[in-house]
């Protein structure tokens, strides 16, 4: 076109005849260099656009997107760190945030990719363990300290399924006469139902026996014939109460239990058959103005055989910031005391059988020896203080359920004489989940030794390990996920998710409760010696629901009930060996 504009001008300098050709020739070239320049620009244009289109080759991984929705339950606690007043923290590790959403939103939500570093509260459990904490006055209305399942900890029911939902290894034999028997692969009876009868051995040894005959329930746990017998008692407002006659050691005492249906199934929360005028609980979860100084000394711990053996796992506070966190050493103390006493029946009953086998079969160690593949057994976690700090807000949250609970008006029900007895909890106003299920109730102590499933292995708890659970809604099988927070040495590892049955989380509960009483009573006798402050009155009133006398068939009933669980397991026993591996996986 350059060439055509100098021609055009020479020949227009020479002939004005040319002059209109040249004129065309040179719009014509003008058109022609618009029309290359304008689309060169638009594309150019479109380019610098979609920059953010970079990479195509890499696709988003959408198959990653729907984990944003599993919140990994089992390690919202970091077990073994369980903090206390927010069992809600580890967000970090609720969501796995930095997955979500890679490609559909660009950057969007870039926050989460980096999810609150703030690490809430975790200096405030490690500072002065005897308490000092802020809001030592507990936690009115389930806010101070608990959970909080609508809010902190997010959603503990949605985590992942059931720790258990695969049966732990073994087979399962069918019993002549009808039943049948749960084999470990070492051959030992892990389970037994027939006739009506529940027997469950458990890994550590001890065995547990459940029958339900015309309303009674017959129930023997650990060792030598010890357990309870369970009556219907009275009626109060539509709930159904229950008399338990408990026998251990030759030992009798009587409680008060309230019936609960929920899911189809029944349960039984601990009542109390008095309580403390509400000033002596107030004064339990309030700060002294002085810490406590209160030794093994005054303790009488020392000396004794379950301290020697406990005191490197767990530690008392050096000092006590308020009467709850003494009461939270009483009770772990009462733990590792029942630990210590399951041990010892254990190792004779292990002792016994021995002899009795003299290295014949049988098939396996029925003091609770090799299951067969399970988790590696626990060196131990040492009781830590965020975890004793959840302890003690439990406590703390106990005081207050029932100072709430010594303030109703009780009317006439103390004085109209027993009513008629409810067959089973199934009143409608029964119809509410037992304590154990509470969302607000997420620490539990272990009180005898029970064995759980992580992930169809088995492996056990005793009493005094601690767990949190993670999830509110029972299986089929009335189970939830529970978090391992601390074991002692041989039980199972700490951290572990682990599916425990809510009958269980029930009776950690009830103990935890009835020895929250025990200790507000051994409170009562020490305050105003020692450097203790004096309480306000420490009178007691009985409950709208007293306690019955015990029932006096309670030891035969239990002593009959083990003779036949004996003869149950014998026979499925022999059968199990007689089948040669018989029976289903």
């Amino acid at each position: 076109m350059i060439r055509t504009s100098t021609i055009c001008t020479s020949k227009i300098q020479s002939s004005r005849v040319r002059a209109s050709r040249c004129g065309w020739m040179l719009q014509k070239s003008l058109v022609l260099l618009l029309a290359m320049t304008i689309p060169a620009f638009a594309i150019n244009q479109e380019h610098k656009g979609s920059a953010p289109k970079a990479a195509p080759s890499k696709p988003s991984a959408p198959a990653h997107n729907a984990p944003q929705n599993h919140s990994t339950p089992s390690h919202n606690t970091n077990s073994g760190r369980a903090t206390t007043p927010s069992r809600s923290t580890t967000p970090s590790r609720t969501t796995t945030p930095s997955r979500t959403n890679t490609g559909t939103t660009n950057r969007a939500n870039t926050t989460n990719n980096r999810p609150n570093t703030t690490r809430p509260n975790t200096t405030t459990n490690r500072t002065n363990p005897g308490g000092n904490r802020p809001n030592t006055a507990g936690r009115p209305n389930s806010s101070v300290g608990r959970p909080n399942a609508a809010g902190g900890r997010p959603s503990p029911a949605a985590g992942r399924g059931n720790a258990g939902n695969r049966p732990p290894p073994g087979r399962t034999v069918s019993l002549r006469g009808g039943g049948t028997a749960s084999v470990r692969p070492n051959g030992q009876i892990r389970s037994i139902n027939r006739n009506g009868m529940s027997i469950n051995n458990g890994v550590h040894g001890g065995r547990t026996v459940v029958s339900v005959h015309n309303n009674v329930r017959i129930v023997n746990t650990g060792f030598h014939g010890g357990g309870y017998v369970q009556r219907a008692y009275v009626t109060r407002g539509g709930v159904s109460f229950y008399s338990r006659t408990y026998v251990s050691h030759g030992f009798v005492h009587v409680g008060v239990y309230r019936g609960y249906s929920w899911g189809g199934h029944a349960y039984y929360g601990w009542h109390p058959g008095f309580f403390f005028h509400p000033g002596f609980y107030a004064w339990g979860w309030h700060p002294w103005g002085a810490p406590l100084y209160w030794g093994v000394g005054l303790w009488g711990w020392g000396g004794s055989p379950w301290w020697g053996f406990y005191g490197g796992w767990w530690n008392p506070y050096p000092y006590y910031a308020a009467p709850a966190y003494w009461l939270t050493d009483y009770l772990i103390a009462q733990s590792l005391q029942s630990a210590y006493a399951a041990r010892a029946d254990a190792n004779a009953d292990a002792m016994a059988a021995d002899a009795e086998a003299s290295g014949g079969g049988g098939g396996g160690d029925s003091g609770g020896g090799d299951a067969g593949p399970g988790p590696a057994a626990s060196n131990g976690v040492m009781l830590t203080p965020e975890v004793k700090e959840a302890i003690a807000q439990e406590v703390k949250a106990q005081l207050q359920a029932q100072q709430a609970e010594a303030q109703q008006p009780t009317g006439a029900s103390n004085s109209a004489g027993p009513a008629p007895a409810a067959p089973a909890p199934s009143d409608a106003s029964a119809q509410a989940p037992p304590p154990a299920l509470d969302p607000a109730q997420r620490t539990f102590v272990v009180d005898s030794n029970i064995t759980v499933v992580a992930n169809g292995q088995e492996c056990g708890l005793t009493a005094g390990d601690v767990i949190t659970r993670l999830t509110d809604t029972p299986d089929a099988d009335q189970n939830v996920n529970a978090s391992i927070s601390a074991t002692k040495k041989g039980d199972c590892p700490s951290g572990q998710t682990v599916a425990v049955k809510v009958d269980d989380l029930q009776e950690m509960y009830n103990h935890f409760a009835e020895n929250v009483q025990n200790g507000m009573s051994e409170m009562a006798k020490k305050q105003g010696t020692n450097g203790m402050p004096a309480a306000p009155d420490t009178g007691t009133a009985p409950s709208d629901v007293p306690a019955p006398q015990p029932d006096p068939t309670a030891a035969k009933a239990l002593q009959d009930q083990d003779q036949q669980a004996t003869q149950a397991e014998t026979q499925a026993q022999q059968e199990a060996s007689s089948s040669n591996g018989g029976g289903t996986q």
